[in-house]
Parts: C-alpha cells; sequence; structure tokens
C-alpha cells in the first residue's frame, strides 16, 4: 500500500479532516534537496573569471543547458540545423 492509497482511504472516511491536511503536506515535503543543491554547485563552476563578463540572458541559458543536460542528449541536432537553415532565405544560399 503505497502513500496515495492510504490519502485515498482517509479522504473516503472525512472523520479526520486535520489527518488529510497534515498527509498532504507531508506528502508535498521533498525527501531531499539535492537536486537544487546540484543545480547550485554546477552554477558556480559554468560562473568562473572567464565568464564574468557575460549577460544575465546567456548565463541563464548556459545553466539551463548544464541542468537540463539529460534532455539535450536527446535532440537529434541535424534536424535542428535544418530548421534553423530553412527559416531564411539567405542562409539556405549559404548553406
Amino acid at each position: 500500500m503505497g502513500p496515495i492509497d492510504i490519502l485515498e482511504i482517509l479522504m473516503k472516511r472525512p472523520f479526520y479532516p486535520n489527518a488529510i491536511i497534515a498527509y498532504r503536506i507531508l506528502l508535498t515535503i521533498p525527501v531531499t534537496v539535492a537536486t537544487a543543491e546540484r543545480s547550485f554547485s554546477n552554477l558556480k563552476l559554468l560562473k568562473s573569471y572567464l565568464h564574468s563578463t557575460m549577460t544575465q540572458e546567456r548565463l541563464n541559458g548556459l545553466a539551463t543547458i548544464v541542468l537540463e543536460n539529460d534532455v539535450l542528449e536527446k535532440i537529434n541536432y541535424e534536424d535542428v540545423i535544418v530548421d534553423f537553415i530553412s527559416r531564411n532565405t539567405k542562409r539556405m544560399t549559404l548553406f
């Protein structure tokens, strides 16, 4: 029996409304903050002396790339390049 099953049983029997509220709060509390801590440590590595002059927009983009690396690995780059080239006729003549 999982935590969602227990919550459903409690909701079917509304005798203990405070128990339902407490259990819902308990289920929303994250178990760990390791993901957030990892994000900040990656940002610290990204923002080095050489990158201190870049704009906030570019830094946000690089941080997103670092944090969402698993999604980035699934992207087919050839499709992105073809889409980029096809949006401008001048690029089509160059490539």
